[in-house]
């Protein structure tokens, strides 16, 4: 999973993603009866343990990604439109381009999980005493039996990879930060653990899906001959910053 230049993580393709797919579930039948009696261990975590985690869970919600990055495509959509110097408009393109995949790696994924977690209806942790860990309400619109996937998880992971694809030496950080956001859900009580499993998984392969979209199009990304996936050098941002070209690396 670390080499992120490939189309999909961890040796996934076209062919054997059924075997993950089965792999999947079948992960998420053995882990589910012991779901309830984790969820129950970490949220008797003693202060301040518990408190860190509870201010970590907000990070989890897609406002602070989506509201700035929206607006700075929206600029910077209408600088490329305005202006008339070749180069900063190149410049605003290529930046309005940058900010636009970043709302869209974090929002279509996080928009798939809310409507799967509404199909598949499972009750919250907050509601195990009357129903259980494995009670279904499916196509609700009560928040209480939307568990899984967990949409805060589904967020931060898909920003983790977003921040990865365009800045790779942040990648590790951000999965640090995204492991505790959702652990954070167990701890406060919204999620069980196979909860957030699942949207970490939608997170991750919604993040790649977004940037192979992109990468097709030649938007923001490139395809090597050998498929691998990259950041476009964006040498119009470079130039009207005044930084130094890229050094190319070696085929």
């Amino acid at each position: 999973m670390t080499d992120l230049s490939k189309p999909l993580p961890l040796g996934l393709n076209r062919r054997n993603w059924p075997y993950f797919a089965v792999a999947f579930v079948a992960l998420i039948a053995f882990l589910a009866p012991l779901d309830h009696l984790v969820s129950e261990s970490l949220q008797a975590w003693p202060q301040p343990y518990a408190g860190v985690f509870a201010g970590l869970t907000g990070l989890g919600l897609s406002e602070w990604v989506l509201v700035p990055s929206l607006a700075l495509f929206i600029i910077f959509g209408a600088m490329s439109l305005a202006l008339r110097e070749r180069p900063q408009k190149l410049a605003a393109r290529q930046m309005a381009g940058l900010w636009a995949f970043v709302f869209a790696g974090v929002a279509l994924p996080g928009l798939a999980t809310n409507i799967l977690k509404r199909i598949i209806g499972r009750a919250r942790p907050v509601v195990f005493d009357e129903n259980g860990p494995l009670a279904f309400h499916n196509f609700t619109a009560d928040w209480q039996f939307q568990s899984f996937p967990s949409g805060h998880s589904t967020t931060i992971f898909a920003f983790a990879f977003v921040v990865g694809f365009l800045w790779p030496r942040l990648f590790w950080p951000a999965i640090v930060l995204a492991l505790a956001v959702g652990v954070s859900r167990v701890v406060v009580g919204m999620h069980y653990p196979t909860d957030v499993l699942g949207g970490m998984v939608m997170g991750t392969l919604g993040a790649y899906a977004v940037r192979y979209f992109f990468a097709r199009r030649r938007w923001v990304f490139t395809i090597a001959e050998n498929g691998a996936i990259a950041p476009r050098r964006l040498m119009a941002i470079r130039r009207v910053a005044g930084l130094p070209p890229p050094q190319r690396l070696p085929r």
